[in-house]
This record gives C-alpha cells, structure tokens and sequence, in this order.
C-alpha cells in the first residue's frame, strides 16, 4: 500500500518513539481523530504498524526492526536508564553486559568508573568502554552479528560460562504482561541466559517501550532477577509481581 504523505510521517514518528497514539497525532497534525484512526487502520491492514489502546506500535511479532531505528527509541529514556543503573555498580564490580541500546547507556555511564571487569558480547559496550583506563574489558568471541555487533553462538556461551561476576546487567525486546523479558533470536537469548546464571546478581535495563512490543523467545521472569531499572512506574500487575519477588524496582529520572 503506497503511503500518503502523513501517513509516512506517522511511520517516522512510530519508529522514532516505539508507539504513537491517536490523540497525539490529531494535534500534531491539525486533524480530526477520526482521521487519524482511519490512517492508522489503513496502515495496520497493511501490517506497517500493529495496533494498541488508543494508538499504533512498530509490528515486531517475529523479526525486530532495525539496530538504529532501536538505537533512536526513547533515546533520552535510554540514557536516564543508563545513569541510574551505573549508579548502583560500585567500583571495582565485575560485570556482564549483553547485547543491546540500553546496555550501551550503561556503559556509556560507566566510563567513569573505576576498577571494573566488563565481559560482553557486545561489541559496541568493549567499543565504549575502551577510553577508561583501569576497565578491564574482555569480549567473548563468537560469530558476529553484523546488524548491531552482537556475538552470538557456542564460544559466546562457553566463554561466558567460564566467569562468575558480581552483576549481569541485561536488556531485552520486549516485556509481556505476565513479566517475561524476551527476545527475537535463539542464540542470542542462550548468550543471555548463560549470563544471568553466571552472575551473582541481575539486573534489567528495559523502558516503557518493551512493555508495548512483542517478541518470541522467552528470556527470563522478572521474578528470577533482582532488579529492573526503567524509566516510568510500572502496571500494576508487574509491580505487584516484583513485590511477591523481591524485584525491586528503580525508576530512572
């Protein structure tokens, strides 16, 4: 379906922020709800957006959209995220970072730090982290991801499993209401899962915008971590759930 040319606005904004609702829209385009809606109708039939409650989402059912469109998504979120959960590794931590835009806000916070041992699998948080001169920055090795610099495969897990760190601190796609991190690509969540069972301690980096996506592989419970940091409070029931856990939660500002 050829787009008209608000409605390729509406796609730019959507990959810019991760969703965008109908109210919003109206206003910033001087139209009626009522327009907007039959955009965004005529945009989901043709499976360029999904729908939500009041508004339209990115489809991410079963592939994830592109490493700089999810760079951009809810950047300044992203960066608030990173400086609180660097705020809570002490110096001299060790620590897994996997792959993903919030785990490199981390990193970026963490620059400053002093004494660390980072083991990732992404190449872009050993990129970041390279100018701080007492980090210790060891990558994993395995098969390269070209589409964001991930290492992904057998030796990522193998080398993995041979440290135990003080924290994992692991982002992901998408948050489902029933508090399940998950991700698009098997090998990667096996680089994932061999990271929280190789720390003592983990923590999610993940804002609003996982809550409204979706994604096919099941990484881990918010139940089975101990804390997530994220930038607005919560529904209900995931707060409900990390205070039944212990998870605690810290909202980023």
């Amino acid at each position: 379906m050829p787009l008209s040319p608000r409605q390729a606005d509406i796609l730019s904004l959507a990959r810019a922020q991760g969703r965008v609702m109908v109210d919003g829209l109206a206003d910033d385009f001087a139209v009626t709800v009522q327009t907007i809606r039959r955009d965004l109708t005529e945009m989901c039939e043709a499976g360029v957006l999904d729908r939500i409650h009041g508004g339209a989402v990115l489809p991410s059912g079963v592939t994830n959209i592109g490493y700089e469109d999810r760079r951009r998504l809810n950047a300044e979120a992203k960066e608030a995220i990173g400086q609180a959960a660097a705020a809570l590794v002490p110096n001299g931590a060790s620590l897994f970072l996997n792959i993903g835009t919030t785990t490199e806000a981390v990193a970026r916070a963490l620059r400053d730090h002093a004494n660390l041992m980072i083991v990732t699998n992404n190449m872009n948080v050993a990129q970041i982290l390279a100018p701080n001169p007492t980090a210790e920055v060891i990558l994993t090795g395995g098969t390269l991801r070209r589409s964001d610099g991930g290492l992904v495969g057998d030796l990522a897990v193998q080398t993995i499993r041979q440290f135990k760190v003080d924290l994992a601190v692991v982002g992901g796609s998408a948050l489902d209401a029933s508090g399940d991190l998950l991700d698009f690509d098997l090998s990667e969540v096996r680089v994932a899962r061999a990271i929280l069972d190789q720390a003592r301690s983990a923590m999610l980096v993940a804002d609003h915008g996982k809550l409204a996506r979706k994604a096919p592989v099941r990484i881990a419970s918010l139940t089975e971590l101990d804390h997530w940091v994220t930038d607005t409070p919560p529904p209900e029931a995931l707060t409900q759930l990390c205070h039944d856990a212990a998870t605690k939660i810290t909202l980023a500002t």
